[in-house]
């Protein structure tokens, strides 16, 4: 499911007015440090209308022409199915078939290009033009370098395009998986084009069904001999992103068992395909598998060992491991995240990390700390959450792009000695007035168990009465570790519209959503939707007895797992929750994949209680309230049988909701379709929070 939050941000409403666009268009974006002192930014000056490359001077402060890449810029692409070359803006065609080339990539030397064609791997050398058949297998559901779709959609991710082949740094070896994904069920998308239709097929593992086996092995840029690493392929297990150990050019990959309890990372040799463990985790419940990949494992220099992340201890922390795989000591500790290394400085023995939970849960912050874990120092300053960071070659500089629910999005260079902040720009005009805008702010509620203060970020109704009841709308994602409410400027004008109507608009996170590290989430083990569920009706009482919400109108919203927050919330949480919006939804997690639901809830063998509990059909009887429904009827990734099989239950048990089918939708549409399902929600919010007529925008 891979945290589908940009549909759940489609799902906020959002209204056209005049002065929505001066947000953004002001704020100068960051390209590259050029060396310690300078940097190229991308940005408007002189009133140009257009914004464009500089170079800035972090000492004199001054702007000037943004120097030329000292390396050929050298790109490839694909164009009407073929692999084009761009070497300094000259664009020439390197593979003339029918078929089309995909992912394409040069090699680190720049003497090569790999891609596939016909779910084999190619490569051709730029010296001569020649193409070079790595695989030539023609049996359908063998894949050689592109992913299957398990692969692509929960481990590899969506930016990798299919992606399964890899250059090693020195360009002597292309690496990729082969898939066999033949005994993988195949799922029907039935599409109505044309006058007889047509039915769309995906090899589509759902819940204990087969897995694709894979296999992983490295040969020449020129072809020949492939050697297979030691793994059998035939074995229930997960392969995860690999990484390259730049200090001797061994492979080392992330390998899982199904039930995802059990993490190796073995060193794989190119030559042989010999494997040795290099590191090994175990947890009750279970780790995740590609959050970190290219991160879960950090190299020192020169070969001295490694910095690896890990949520064992209930938080995610830094550990040096030596390189044969034994802990020497935690880098990090404490009740807070650590999300990731962006820079390690042999010469001073220093790590610059980013985290959250030192200062908020609700805000990102950089820190440095000594290889030995000592001498940790926030490096970033005031009360912002830097969503954006770049750090200097010698790191005594960084860019930051921060913000806060009242300070709207700037970017800067902050020197790290003085703490000195030199502000590029920032996303407003200089017409902008906050005060004039509903006012917006993030709380906190104490959980019913008293454990945890949840956070909520809401937009309260313009010129608010203290003695008015208001509808309450909530939008949400929900789901293990995927929070959305973080202390960041949003655009107030965005919510204008339905803060002078008289609405509260809010999002909530749960328990279990990222704020209170793997301790939180932990609570979601074989058990989806239930804490989630406890703590969003927790908040939405607390809104009713403390923030004047109507008790008959508190709605709720999201998409894909939002989806089945929303519809679980008119079954299970029907007691509190009065109205949804639901789009893309899961219903049943036994139609959902194999690896992401297993992660969470083992396979139904192995916890037929939690997946009855967890089931939105299992409390049909207890369906009250207005649910607007939607799906895309071509969704390869929460299917549309979801949504179907919600609907039979219903109208088993005489339930009316308002049903939208939008024919060709995946998961997520655009286009005219994302203008219908905008007014869609619109109308819903008029009609039955605000009870008035819906005017829709021009």
């Amino acid at each position: 499911m891979k945290k589908t939050l940009a549909l759940f941000v489609g799902l906020c409403i959002t209204f056209l007015v005049s002065n929505a666009q001066m947000y953004q268009n002001n704020l100068p974006r960051f390209v590259r440090w050029i060396d310690n002192n300078q940097m190229v930014v991308n940005t408007k000056l002189n009133s140009e209308k257009i914004s464009k490359d500089y170079s800035y001077n972090i000492a004199t402060k001054q702007y000037g022409t943004a120097p030329a890449l000292t390396v050929a810029d050298k790109s490839v692409d694909v164009k009407n199915a073929n692999v084009f070359l761009k070497v300094n803006g000259v664009e020439t065609q390197l593979t003339f078939d029918a078929d089309e080339e995909k992912n394409p990539t040069l090699s680190p030397d720049g003497n090569f290009v790999a891609y596939t064609k016909n779910n084999n791997l190619y490569t051709i050398s730029l010296a001569d033009k020649k193409e070079i058949a790595i695989t030539n297998e023609s049996t359908k559901g063998i894949l050689n370098g592109y992913a299957s779709w398990v692969y692509f959609e929960e481990i590899f991710g969506r930016a990798t395009k299919y992606r399964a082949f890899w250059w090693s740094p020195d360009s002597k070896f292309i690496s990729f998986m082969r898939f066999d994904e033949r005994n993988v069920p195949m799922f029907p998308i039935y599409n109505s084009e044309g006058q007889h239709g047509f039915i769309e097929e995906t090899r589509y593992p759902k819940v204990g069904d087969p897995n694709p086996t894979v296999k992983i092995g490295w040969t020449t840029p020129t072809g020949g001999t492939i050697t297979w690493a030691d793994f059998n392929d035939q074995e229930d297990q997960y392969f995860g992103w690999p990484i390259w150990n730049p200090n001797n050019n061994t492979m080392w990959l992330s390998w899982m068992d199904r039930g995802q309890n059990n993490l190796k990372v073995y060193e794989l040799d190119p030559n042989t395909g010999a494997k040795k463990v290099v590191y090994n985790e175990y947890q009750k419940t279970w780790i995740d598998l590609e959050d970190r990949n290219g991160g879960r494992i950090n190299f020192v220099p020169n070969n001295k060992g490694y910095i690896a992340q890990s949520d064992a201890s209930g938080w995610n922390h830094l550990y040096m491991y030596d390189m044969e795989g034994k802990l020497q000591y935690p880098i990090t500790t404490g009740k807070f995240t650590v999300l990731g290394i962006r820079q390690i400085d042999e010469k001073t023995k220093t790590i610059y990390f980013t985290a959250r939970g030192i200062e908020s849960t609700a805000r990102i912050d950089l820190y440095a700390i000594g290889f030995d874990g000592k001498n940790q120092r926030r490096l970033t300053v005031g009360e912002f959450n830097n969503a954006q960071i770049y750090i200097a070659p010698d790191a005594k500089h960084f860019v930051s792009v921060y913000s806060n629910v009242n300070t709207p999005t700037s970017i800067a260079v902050i020197d790290v000695k003085t703490k000195g902040l030199d502000v590029l720009g920032t996303a407003v005009d200089s017409s902008f007035k906050a005060a004039s805008y509903a006012k917006t702010e993030l709380i906190h509620i104490k959980s019913a168990d008293g454990l945890y203060e949840l956070p909520a970020l809401v937009t309260w109704p313009k010129n608010m009465d203290p003695n008015k009841k208001y509808p309450m709308l909530v939008s949400i994602y929900g789901g293990p570790n995927a929070g959305t409410v973080m202390d960041a400027w949003s655009n107030p004008a965005g919510k204008e519209n339905l803060a002078k109507e008289g609405l509260i608009q809010v999002a909530f996170d749960h328990r279990a959503s990222g704020h209170f590290g793997k301790e939180g989430v932990n609570y979601m083990y074989r058990n989806l939707g239930y804490w989630e569920m406890q703590d969003y009706m927790t908040m939405a009482k607390w809104f009713i007895a403390n923030g004047s919400a109507d008790p008959k109108k508190i709605a709720i919203t999201g998409f894909s797992y939002g989806g089945y927050m929303s519809c679980y919330a008119l079954t299970y949480g029907a007691s509190v929750f009065t109205h949804a919006m639901a789009g893309g939804s899961v219903t049943s997690w036994d139609l959902y994949d194999s690896h992401y639901t297993e992660r969470f809830m083992d396979t139904q063998k192995e916890n037929p209680e939690g997946y009855k509990s967890s089931n939105v059909m299992t409390y049909i009887k207890d369906f009250k309230g207005v649910l607007q429904l939607v799906h895309g009827t071509s969704d390869d990734n929460v299917h549309m049988q979801n949504s179907i099989q919600l609907l039979s239950a219903l109208e088993d048990n005489n339930k009316d909701v308002e049903f939208t089918l939008y024919p060709g939708g995946r998961h997520g549409w655009g286009g005219a379709k994302g203008k219908h399902f905008t007014e869609l929600k619109n109308k819903f919010i008029y009609q039955h929070l605000l009870e008035k007529p819906y005017v829709a925008a021009k």
